[in-house]
């Protein structure tokens, strides 16, 4: 299987990541960080970017070091080995899943927003590019993922931070403990959080010691609009 996969194509996107790792060190004569290939190959996130790093280096274009900061390193030259790969492939369009970005969820507390034409995210936003590979496969099969960016900090100890992305799967019966947008219909309300059924009760748990869970003791008015299936981490620019 290895040595089947090295024979295959590389895809542009795979291309550009080798070509900023090869020339950024030939440049500075140390290779560089996955955030900054993030922003010379216009990659949406440090997940993306180690995806491609992963598959090159089953091809064997790249060696890594994960002990050492800044451990990677050029294996196989991008003008020795990618040029007569690039005749014989194209981008495979399996590779990455297109995922409609449908606005802002709040991870603090919960937010009112108009109540006209109910759509409770910010529709039109564009779209953001996850490998299928780090997405659960079931979920992929079974589609209609969006995304949402997060606003406010009440679950950074569930590694969802101010600016993260959240791909979330469409869902109106969710397990206890499960990572939830909901909409609090008798406020107009939106918010990121656990969500837990206790008895003739809802609690939206954050997971930030700080902040106090939400009881909601009318169960009715909880309408959930989808679960958290995979976080985005966001590329800290300065």
């Amino acid at each position: 299987m290895m040595a089947r996969r090295k024979k295959e194509g590389l895809s542009d996107k795979h291309i550009k990541v080798l070509q900023v790792l090869e020339s950024y060190t030939e440049k500075n004569g140390y290779p560089p960080t996955i955030r900054e290939i993030c922003d010379r190959a216009n990659l949406s996130s440090t997940s993306v970017a180690n995806y491609y790093l992963e598959r090159l280096e089953e091809k064997g274009y790249i060696e890594r070091d994960r002990g050492v900061s800044r451990g990677l390193r050029v294996a196989k030259s991008f003008a020795k080995g990618v040029s007569e790969q690039i005749k014989e492939t194209v981008e495979s369009i399996d590779e990455l899943l297109s995922i409609p970005l449908m606005g802002r969820i709040v991870a603090s507390e919960p937010v009112p927003f108009p109540t006209s034409d109910f759509n409770p995210f910010d529709s039109e936003s564009g779209n953001i590019n996850v490998a299928k590979s780090l997405l659960p496969a079931q979920d992929v099969r079974r589609g209609n993922l969006f995304a949402l960016e997060v606003s406010g900090d009440s679950m950074i100890d569930a590694m969802v931070n101010h600016g993260d992305v959240v791909i979330m799967q469409p869902a109106t019966d969710v397990r206890n403990g499960e990572m939830v947008a909901v909409w609090l219909n008798d406020k107009d309300e939106t918010t990121l959080k656990y969500f837990y059924k206790e008895g003739d009760q809802v609690r939206l748990q954050p997971a930030n010691p700080t902040m106090d869970p939400i009881y909601i003791n009318d169960p009715s008015t909880v309408e959930i609009q989808g679960r958290v299936v995979m976080v985005v981490r966001q590329v800290e620019t300065h």
